[in-house]
């Protein structure tokens, strides 16, 4: 009996390790590290929330880590995701919390789908967003109203220089898909 009940609570806290280890932290949990590090290190978060599935998702990070941008990137913002809208079988991926705070933000029809990123300063207040003025959705940038308006974003919650903006810029546009007429 004695053996039965040591091994239900060996089992228990197996279980209960093996859960904390799989998921993932809260956006609340998420946030709060981000806007201390940004504190420490005196810059903006940016904040991007994707899923594993999302190919412009993917397209927005490889942009971002390009050779080229990468440095102004992390130089000027602490960049963290959070996972939203994962198919069935990837649920668990999700952030508790994330899909709450992305539907405070990306409120609007227009506005809607991933990526959908929002920049914030190291106080949590929001300095910009993925809503371009018309409502839609810049995502990951690459048309070139979608690339303005991220260029404008970048130049109101960063140190940017014309010289970057055009990298940026450029590479942002690369992006977009080539129309076959």
């Amino acid at each position: 009996m004695l053996k039965n009940i040591f091994s239900l609570f060996l089992l228990t806290i197996i279980s209960v390790t093996t859960i904390a280890q799989t998921t993932p932290p809260s956006a609340d949990e998420v946030l709060k590290k981000a806007f201390a590090k940004a504190k420490a290190e005196k810059k903006n978060v940016f904040i991007m929330f994707h899923a594993s599935w999302c190919g412009w998702c993917r397209k927005m990070d490889t942009a971002m880590n390009d050779a080229e941008c990468k440095k102004f990137f992390q130089d000027n913002y602490v960049i963290e995701h959070l996972v939203i809208q994962e198919s069935d079988d990837k649920k668990a991926l999700e952030n508790p919390g994330a899909e709450e705070l992305y539907k405070k933000h990306a409120n609007t029809p227009r506005s809607g789908g991933i990526p959908f990123w929002i920049v914030y300063d190291a106080k949590g207040n929001v300095i910009a967003d993925a809503k371009m003025p018309n409502g839609d959705n810049s995502g990951c940038p690459a048309a070139k109203e979608e690339v303005d308006h991220f260029i404008s974003v970048l130049k109101k919650s960063s140190k940017i220089d014309e010289k970057t903006t055009k990298i940026v810029f450029d590479r942002f546009r690369k992006n977009e898909p080539v129309r076959v007429q």
